[in-house]
């Protein structure tokens, strides 16, 4: 049988598997399975050429048990509700494992932002607003950048939103620009984190990263600042890195300042002469020590996982790795961290900005990055010790499962406490 590749069902798929483990309630896991409220809004927009075109967005709250929903929006052609509800699932379990006090959301308008010009996104991004307001605020929803969004979309965000308000209402989203009002350290935020948690895998796994070689899929706004810091943050170097349009690859290190600045002036990063060019799916079998997924979801499959060649495989990326090549993995005895640990970064660094932002107290970037390094290597260590804990009891779970089960049982707890069940 094809392996299911939508990714909500991979979303349920993988909530099953740790319900059956940890034994959850069954009227918990009803609950969880499906999200809270979905929203679906048509979004007149006006163009430059003066007529109007039709838009399609969408809005989730998956679970809001521990606090107000929390989560990106993506600007992208083939956005679709499955992968909004999946994406605002892994964000419950993200925040959850975080220990930070928020929900799970996720948003999308299908759209091609790359053939809309500044007038129209911003045109764009005030009607989505607009529709939504009553489902998001500071206490509501929180919305981020994602794919595609940026800094400005979220400025465009605050300031609609604060019309709408009658105040200014800059805690009604993340990743802002610092002039209003954004958070030192949320641009990398993400990338840092994952490197954290890489450093942490390392000394689990014994690995020098001194040595070690990396390779990333995708170095878009997260696998870029990944690239970047690599060699500051790991001390490893980057061997090959990829966008949409294929990858390179150079044994002895690629240049960071170098190969994104063949890509800035030609839109690839193949237009890097030092290098030699491979396709997305070559980037993702090469002999590394460690791979990092930064691109889309379902890039490792039961296709392609048995091919993997990596030591550890750091999920930077949205669900970039599938039920089934989790097996193979494991198999294989590659570390394989898992998203919501991975890339909670940028969560995490949101909830400092949005701490930031009603408090009206601001922290300067070595505070950000401190406080965000302590939630990273703490949840790093309370997923291991979970892992252990079953081990100990002779049942053998992967760092996803163990992680999983932390997140999926807080959430549990707190809607017991609450009374939803």
């Amino acid at each position: 049988m094809a392996e299911e590749l939508n990714p909500f069902k991979i979303a349920q798929q993988q909530l099953d598997e740790a319900a059956k483990i940890m034994k959850l309630d069954k009227q918990a896991l009803a609950i969880l399975r499906e999200p809270a409220e979905v929203l679906t809004v048509n979004l007149p927009v006006r163009m430059s050429n003066g007529t109007t075109k039709t838009f399609t967005g969408f809005r989730v709250h998956y679970n809001t048990a521990r606090g107000p929903a929390k989560g990106g929006i993506r600007f992208h052609p083939q956005e679709n509700l499955d992968t909004v509800r999946a994406l605002s699932a892994w964000m419950t379990w993200k925040c959850s494992l975080a220990n930070i006090p928020f929900g799970g959301g996720k948003g999308g308008i299908i759209c091609d932002p790359k053939q809309l010009n500044d007038f129209e996104l911003e045109n764009l991004t005030r009607a989505y607003v607009r529709a939504i307001y009553k489902f998001m605020g500071p206490a509501i929803d929180i919305v981020a950048p994602d794919v595609y969004t940026t800094p400005q979309t979220m400025a465009w965000i605050i300031d609609e939103y604060s019309k709408i308000a009658g105040q200014n209402e800059f805690g009604a989203a993340t990743g802002k620009p610092l002039e209003v009002w954004g958070s030192e350290g949320r641009s990398d935020a993400t990338a840092a984190g994952g490197l954290y948690v890489l450093r942490e895998s390392a000394k689990f796994k014994k690995m020098n990263l001194k040595t070690a070689s990396i390779a990333i899929q995708g170095v878009g706004n997260v696998g870029g600042y990944a690239f970047e810091l690599a060699k500051k943050i790991v001390g490893s170097k980057v061997v090959a890195v990829s966008d949409s349009e294929g990858a390179i690859y150079n044994k002895k290190g690629l240049d960071y300042n170098k190969v994104m600045d063949a890509k800035k002036k030609k839109g690839t990063v193949q237009s890097y002469g030092d290098a030699e060019k491979l396709t997305n799916d070559q980037l993702l079998e090469l002999n590394v020590d460690v791979l990092i997924p930064a691109a889309l979801e379902n890039q490792i499959t039961g296709q392609n996982a048995d091919k993997i060649k990596a030591k550890i495989v750091l999920e930077l990326a949205n669900g970039p790795v599938t039920p089934e090549a989790d097996k193979i993995l494991a198999e294989k005895k590659i570390l394989d961290m898992p998203d919501f640990l991975v890339n909670s970064g940028g969560v995490t660094v949101s909830y400092f900005e949005w701490l930031q932002n009603i408090s009206g107290y601001y922290w300067e970037a070595d505070e950000v990055y401190k406080r965000l390094d302590k939630i990273i290597t703490r949840s790093f260590n309370d997923v291991i010790a979970k892992q252990q804990e079953y081990a100990k009891q002779g049942q053998t779970i992967n760092i996803r499962m163990a992680a999983y089960i932390i997140a999926v049982d807080r959430v549990a707890k707190a809607m017991k406490l609450r009374g939803w069940y």
